[in-house]
């Protein structure tokens, strides 16, 4: 599978490459570099990968619908379906499309703890005042953060926002240099200090292997 750009997966998401008898993996757009790659290492050629937009994590509250639509769509195309969204801030909701339709989904609240380890994550003591980034989010970080909340237009307004963070957290899932620098970039424009955590995929990679 070719992946599209960052700025697609953002938009529009990834539609399956195969069309029927596979493991579908029902996924955030910002996971799919991450979700393929895993694929690719393991040879898991029997599981097939679907992207919703990422920028739905703009707006949480429309992504167990989204979940659910998607779901009913592939229902009879695919032998099984694992949705790899966390809560991701819907409040329990996405939790009770997949309940209501016998469908897995991956635990933890959202993607920086299970990137991190769901248990590693629990016993940070400072994490409220922590701003994540993920690979993707840093390089997609004017598209999610900056352009939404009107930063690139309105600079006097970043205090109200993130006057209460200490830190930005990098969550590295790659070892690459540029992106620590764009990580670090991010951080000194946000006015936070900088913090790179290597986690790899976590238990992203453990979720997968389960299904596989």
């Amino acid at each position: 599978m070719t992946l599209p750009s960052d700025d697609s997966l953002t938009r529009n998401g990834l539609a399956p490459a195969h069309e029927t008898g596979r493991v579908l993996l029902i996924a955030c757009g910002a996971l799919a570099r991450e979700i393929l790659a895993l694929i690719r290492l393991n040879g898991w050629s029997h599981m097939d990968l679907t992207c919703l937009p990422a920028i739905l994590h703009n707006h949480p509250e429309k992504i167990a619908a989204a979940v659910e639509q998607t779901i009913l769509e592939h229902q009879a195309t695919h032998d099984r379906l694992f949705v790899v969204y966390a809560d991701c801030g819907t409040g329990g909701m996405l939790e009770q499309v997949c309940t209501r339709h016998g469908v897995e989904m991956i635990a933890g609240p959202h993607c920086y703890s299970f990137y991190e380890g769901n248990a590693a994550f629990a016993e940070h003591g400072d994490e409220i005042t922590a701003f994540y980034l993920t690979d993707f989010l840093t390089r997609q970080f004017d598209a999610f953060v900056w352009k939404p909340l009107g930063l690139d237009r309105h600079p006097e307004l970043l205090p109200a926002y993130f006057g209460h963070y200490t830190k930005l957290v990098y969550q590295a899932q790659t070892d690459d240099p540029a992106l620590t620098t764009k990580a670090q970039e991010c951080a000194a424009r946000l006015g936070l200090s900088f913090e790179r955590r290597f986690t790899g995929y976590g238990d992203l990679a453990t979720a997968l292997a389960k299904q596989a």
